[in-house]
């Protein structure tokens, strides 16, 4: 595992993995979701897919973990973090295939107005009509969970309930020392970004790319549940696949194997 910087507009932090055995002929691109960064990835997914063969890179985002503009991420836009993988797969040869995880997902929706890509994963994405609908049921049903995770934009987010928002994030079946572990590594989010994506409806929108899209969602995401999952798959031309017993933030959960073991078998689907 090594660090680089990409240039020349921003440095971002990039993680890399060469595949272990023979490559595969497809360059995977990892996207993060909101309050994290590219070693969300690093956990388990990059060296999964690495190991069958896969050159796999996660980016930090603008003003997320080792990448630079921590000091105006409020101001920081949805448009910008769509810019930030643009760089990224400036510098990769060869097709990619794109995946990407809650605002990681829409980063890759909006990313594909514009541009075409080999295929692409989106999971437990934020929906293409955007947050507005999951904020407000997300505070009718847990407004201690909303609260809690509206003060991570500021300092006070270091004294939240971790219990609350790992109840929100993670399946019970995460032990507590693996949640804590996670949720210390979270941070701060763009206040503009959230608001580029609650009022996604009100910006212009060209139509995406059609592009072999693989839509995952689970059961129990308190953010984004099934049916809108099932939702943002019909509107790119799919059909999405629930795994009932998992939570959002699904490629750390305990069951993030099957998830992976899913997403290898559609990648051996695709034209090489």
């Amino acid at each position: 595992m090594f660090v680089y910087r990409a240039r020349p507009r921003h440095e971002l932090e990039i993680l890399h993995r060469a595949p272990t055995v023979t490559s595969q002929g497809l360059s995977l691109v990892f996207v993060h979701g909101a309050y994290a960064a590219a070693w969300c990835w690093e956990e388990h997914f990059m060296p999964y897919f690495a190991e069958h063969g896969y050159p796999c890179y996660a980016l930090s985002l603008r003003g997320h973990g080792g990448s630079e503009g921590h000091e105006y991420l409020a101001l920081t836009s949805l448009d910008d973090y769509v810019a930030d993988l643009g760089q990224v797969l400036d510098d990769i040869e060869g097709p990619v295939v794109l995946v990407g995880h809650s605002m990681g997902g829409m980063v890759i929706q909006q990313y594909l107005h514009k541009h075409a890509v080999h295929g692409a994963v989106l999971l437990a994405s934020v929906p293409p009509e955007g947050l507005l609908n999951s904020a407000l049921q997300l505070a009718f049903r847990e407004p201690q969970v909303f609260l809690e995770l509206n003060m991570v934009h500021s300092s006070e987010g270091r004294h939240t309930a971790i219990d609350n928002i790992g109840r929100a994030l993670f399946s019970p079946a995460l032990p507590r020392s693996e949640m804590i572990k996670f949720l210390t590594r979270f941070q701060p989010e763009s206040h503009r970004a959230i608001l580029d994506m609650s009022f996604l409806p009100f910006r212009f929108q060209g139509r995406a790319q059609q592009v072999p899209m693989l839509v995952l969602g689970a059961g129990k995401d308190t953010f984004f549940p099934p049916y809108m999952v099932h939702s943002t798959a019909a509107r790119f031309g799919t059909r999405a696949e629930i795994f009932k017993d998992m939570a959002h933030t699904m490629m750390l959960e305990p069951g993030w194997r099957e998830v992976a073991e899913r997403i290898l078998v559609w990648l051996s689907t695709l034209p090489r």
